[in-house]
């Protein structure tokens, strides 16, 4: 599983599977996350403006994300 840094205090689900590399558009995003594929934390979400926070795991087809925060 692979860790993804976010800077700020929370980042859109949609945001979040650019920035790990699952998909390539806002477009596919959409169509990801409104056809079931993307789970969060082992349910399924189906919002594209799901608050992600650090400690929260993105699960899809492709691989697993954790949420996390840069190391001082």
């Amino acid at each position: 599983m692979a860790e993804v840094e976010i800077h700020d205090e929370y980042i859109p689900l949609g945001s979040f599977l650019k920035l790990a590399g699952a998909i390539d558009t806002g477009g596919d995003a959409k169509l990801m996350i409104a056809g079931g594929d993307v789970d969060v934390n082992g349910e399924p979400e189906t919002r594209r403006g799901r608050k992600l926070r650090p400690g929260d795991v993105v699960t899809t087809a492709s691989g697993s994300w954790t949420v996390v925060t840069p190391q001082a």
